[in-house]
């Protein structure tokens, strides 16, 4: 009999991470359905992305909808990228998986796992040792950072620039700002014709193009749309591979892309210059402070710092110029927090579900 295996899409953005695993465990002959959380914002996108992939799909309102349907098709496995409420019951009929969807500074990456499921992948050595002390009976399995295998298999068709309007002949610079706490705002409307000299790609994160309190993040990106330097990512343009497989160099904040673009081996700058709200400001900035994972202060040499806009066009200048001056920590810390770059963590995944089901 086929395996069976059910993945859980609580956000969009946890398809860059399942696709991967779902093609290599297609491949072998497994079963699997996308059991997708109904979203306004977002549910013609994923409809348009699960009907290209040809993946069988069930909607739900909410997660009790979502066990509900887990506790009638007794799955070998349900793979989450997030925790889930009720485990427990989840466990008498199936197995249990997690894998995150990126590798960045976010607390939230480590207490996602006070759900105990049976196994949860991690993608490099340094997450793995921190996971395996903060929670001694987990089950936590290195794999590498399966959103990143088609980049690593050439798999990922790049960006053509000139279909857009943009010049090949210009340097290539991706911004991926996360939407809070963000850059974004700290940047001046007038920042294409400040870098007229090169290509700017912006690929904002989905909040920042689809929730109502980051309306004048939009206002900003609309004004930037207008150049002719400047490509805005349209929200079907989920995934930031094709993007990154194109870009010379990425501008963003401490965010998982800055780590991600660093396992490709190309350089980065990284905003210090932060929008916070007044609730993270003065006093209160223990609460920016406890919302971030302090073990990332230990990988900010990862590439080149911008501490303020004002500063941010000589660091990209230096860096464009001088892109193997961070080679060496690309290098040791894609090892520690991306793990094995040779496009086999999906495969990985795929194998130990096989073998545990």
């Amino acid at each position: 009999m086929n395996a069976t295996l059910i993945f859980d899409i609580q956000e969009l953005y946890y398809l860059a991470q399942y696709i991967p695993v779902y093609r290599e465990l297609k491949k072998r002959g497994a079963e699997c359905t996308f059991v997708i959380y109904e979203n306004k914002d977002f549910n013609e996108l994923l409809k348009e992305v699960i009907q290209t992939e040809g993946i069988p799909s069930v909607w739900v309102k909410n997660e009790h909808q979502a066990l509900s349907f887990y506790l009638k098709q007794k799955a070998n496995w349900v793979i989450f990228g997030n925790h889930f409420f009720d485990i427990d019951s989840l466990h008498l009929v199936s197995k249990s998986a997690q894998f995150g969807h990126g590798v960045g500074p976010k607390m939230s990456y480590y207490t996602k796992s006070s759900t105990q499921m049976n196994v949860r992948f991690v993608e490099g050595k340094r997450r793995l040792d921190i996971l395996n002390a903060m929670y001694p009976e987990g089950c936590f399995i290195q794999t590498g950072f399966a959103k990143l295998d088609p980049l690593f298999n050439n798999e990922i068709k790049p960006f053509d620039l000139e279909k857009v309007g943009l010049d090949p002949n210009k340097k290539t610079i991706l911004y991926a700002p996360t939407f809070y706490p963000s850059s974004l705002p700290c940047f001046s409307d007038k920042w294409p014709r400040e870098f007229i000299d090169y290509n700017l790609i912006v690929k904002p994160h989905f909040f920042s193009l689809s929730k109502s309190k980051y309306k004048l993040q939009r206002n900003k990106i609309e004004k930037w749309a207008q150049e002719k330097n400047v490509y805005v990512a349209k929200m079907s343009e989920h995934s930031l591979l094709p993007f990154m497989a194109t870009a010379d160099l990425l501008i963003s904040e401490a965010s998982s892309a800055l780590f991600e673009f660093a396992a490709l081996d190309k350089p980065i700058v990284w905003c210090d210059f932060l929008k916070l709200r007044w609730t993270y400001r003065g006093p209160l900035k223990f609460r920016f402070t406890k919302r971030m994972d302090q073990d990332i202060l230990n990988f900010t040499d990862l590439g080149a710092h911008a501490a303020s806009y004002k500063e941010l066009k000589r660091v990209v200048e230096s860096q464009l110029m001088n892109t193997e001056e961070f080679f060496s920590k690309r290098k040791k810390y894609t090892e520690q927090l991306v793990g094995a770059t040779d496009g086999k963590a999906s495969v990985r995944i795929a194998d130990y579900l096989l073998m545990n089901r």
